[in-house]
């Protein structure tokens, strides 16, 4: 086949796949918001419409998500919308698209590692269409696209790929054009690992990334020289290698908020590389899906015994990828991308256990070997077999993809999905009970709460949820709260428990039938105050003094209110918060305190970093003026006889 005819075919093939894959997710588009995308996403709305450059600064630079605070990943979801609420099928569609630009890239990418790896060029090309194929179209990767706030995982691989692919592209011209080679190599790295790590933290992998796709490589011709290599390889890989490492810490609690230590992280982390493995290469419609807070521990090398016999696997291929490098180049690139992918999430940094998305970006080249076995199959079978067994992987994988998409689609139906599989999840039983109660289904609800107490007495979410729907029902008690109260004070820490906490606090304030419960929730924040697993918590910090004065105004005790909320402005230090909580107070006609806060927040205001503000600094000005106005003429107002 001539060279013209070949590219047209691979054309038209990558095509097909693409619209293979566009067809299997489609009905996916209809699933609403899940878990984190409501706390990533709802500042859209905080501040109205966002659509000035003080609106667009402050919802970019203000993320949480993790040290870099994500920005690149944030101003992407003002592409979608910029407002909240909205709806989800927009941000989803384009996850999709970057899905498959990141498919599109990767065979590309996979392409130009063949090439340099000195493959023969229609080798090269089949290799990597099969292998791009098998990762565009796993199921796995559902649970990433169809998950809008994964978009940060998404563009993070995006950069990589981009990284990767600027970085070979430039590494061919080596031989005949080495200043252009070193020069783009360079910014290809540089540029696209700030712009992957501004995505998501795991970007910064990419340089090192790049040298593992450089160890594995048996073509030794027009290598870079070894000193560009340490510099823009080997400095910024030692780099990052030391900021995950220096967090190495064996003490028995050095995560309050965690129920492991780093050492049963580690011991847990390898089973759980391996059922990423195991589920990588044996598909399966829907696993353990989000919730994963009910994973078993390990808290010694046997307990559970698959702790050591995961630990021995996954050492034995490593120690196989060094080993056999020579041999099987593409199996040890394989495995050693796999693992340096997951050196930032997997090892000793204080994250959640299991989340499949984290490997969108470590599965890239992962069914390198297995494409490249079918190719080598020609040698003994003849090709049309060979075709055939591309073509069943790929239906079975279109088929696995295509139906836990369909499960996808309905956002309830799926929370209910994981809640039946995964009994030990308080995040899911949390869902299901408040998808119950929301359907109307009081009794369903309460009994599912009930029963997963008793598996899990220990849930402070669990806790808070059933009285939560207590109150709803005006069916609590002041005994509820009494039992509720003696819980708390010694239950674990669970970060989902305090949005939960706060939302059940200031129903007794808001609903007038709940004020009788205004003395006890003082006791639930005493009790969480005192808890020695909450009590160094930033957040219980918080809102410990904001609560107790939402209680007290209610109580219609604003000087004691006020008294709290000083102490809440001390501590929130934002002036967007401290407006709020006067006007909170100026709401409830307690004028004079709400002046006298007035003045603390502004205060504050004047020795706030202006880059901390959410708003243009003539926003606060105006509202802050604005506020003193009413609060005045609402002082000269009850001040009339």
């Amino acid at each position: 086949m001539c060279k013209k005819k070949q590219t047209l075919l691979v054309v038209v093939l990558f095509f097909i796949l693409l619209s293979f894959c566009i067809g299997v997710y489609w009905q996916g588009l209809k699933g609403g918001f899940i878990f984190d995308d409501f706390v990533n996403l709802q500042e859209l709305g905080t501040y109205g419409t966002i659509n000035t450059w003080e609106q667009f600064r402050a919802f970019v630079i203000n993320g949480f998500s993790g040290p870099t605070g994500r920005p690149i990943s944030l101003a992407s979801f003002l592409l979608d919308d910029n407002t909240w609420p909205t709806q989800a099928s927009i941000f989803k569609y384009n996850n999709l698209m970057i899905h498959l630009l990141n498919g599109a890239l990767l065979f590309w990418a996979t392409l130009l590692i063949l090439r340099n790896y000195n493959y023969k060029e229609q080798q090269a090309i089949w290799i990597a269409l099969v292998a791009s194929s098998i990762w565009l179209l796993h199921p796995y990767f559902v649970s990433t696209t169809l998950y809008v706030v994964q978009r940060m995982a998404q563009l993070a691989t995006l950069f990589t790929l981009i990284g990767i692919v600027g970085y070979l592209k430039a590494r061919l011209l080596l031989a005949y054009k080495p200043f252009q080679a070193y020069f783009y190599m360079a910014i290809s790295i540089g540029l696209c690992t700030i712009l992957a790590t501004y995505s998501k933290e795991n970007g910064a992998l990419l340089p090192l990334l790049i040298s593992v796709i450089e160890f594995c490589n048996p073509n030794r011709q027009n290598r870079p020289i070894w000193q560009w290599r340490a510099l823009c390889l080997w400095l910024p890989s030692c780099a990052v290698l030391y900021l995950i490492f220096r967090e190495i810490n064996f003490a028995d609690n050095i995560w309050p908020n965690r129920n492991f230590n780093q050492v049963e992280r580690l011991y847990s982390e390898a089973r759980i590389v391996v059922e990423y493995l195991f589920n990588l290469f044996i598909p399966q419609i829907e696993g353990r899906g989000l919730y994963q807070d009910g994973f078993m521990v390990s808290k010694s090398l046997l307990q559970p015994i698959t702790t050591v016999y995961s630990i021995i696997f996954l050492s034995g291929l490593v120690i196989s990828a060094f080993v056999l490098k020579s041999r099987y180049p593409l199996f040890s690139l394989a495995v050693l991308f796999f693992f340096t992918a997951h050196l930032m999430e997997s090892t000793v940094l204080g994250l959640e256990l299991y989340f499949e998305h984290r490997n969108y970006l470590a599965a890239l080249l992962l069914f390198l070997p297995v494409a490249s076995g079918l190719y080598s199959l020609q040698k003994y079978v003849n090709v049309k077999l060979i075709y055939l067994i591309i073509a069943v992987i790929l239906a079975i994988l279109c088929f696995f993809t295509y139906e836990r998409v369909k499960l996808w689609s309905d956002t309830d139906r799926l929370q209910v999905y994981w809640a039946k599989n995964t009994p030990d999840s308080v995040r899911a039983q949390n869902s299901l009970a408040a998808i119950l109660f929301a359907h109307g289904q009081f009794e369903e609800s309460n009994k599912s709460l009930e029963n997963a107490m008793k598996r899990m007495p220990d849930s402070t979410l669990l806790t808070l949820r059933f009285l939560l729907h207590k109150l709803y029902l005006n069916t609590a008690t002041h005994e509820d709260f009494i039992l509720t109260t003696e819980k708390l004070k010694l239950q674990p820490h669970d970060a989902q428990a305090l949005l939960t906490f706060r939302t059940l606090v200031e129903y007794t304030t808001q609903d007038s039938q709940s004020h009788i419960f205004l003395p006890d929730s003082l006791f639930l924040i005493s009790a969480i105050q005192k808890n020695p697993n909450y009590k160094n918590d930033d957040n219980v910090k918080k809102l410990v003094p904001y609560l107790t004065a939402k209680i007290k105004l209610a109580n219609n005790e604003p000087n004691e209110a006020l008294s709290e909320y000083l102490k809440a402005v001390k501590i929130y230090n934002d002036i967007e918060s401290g407006l709020m909580m006067v006007a909170e107070l100026g709401s409830q006609h307690a004028t004079t305190q709400a002046l006298i806060l007035l003045d603390q927040v502004e205060k504050k205001y004047y020795q706030q970093d202006p880059k901390t503000l959410k708003r243009s600094k003539a926003e606060y000005d105006f509202e802050s003026k604005r506020l003193r106005e009413i609060l005045l003429a609402q002082l000269q107002k009850d001040a009339r006889p």
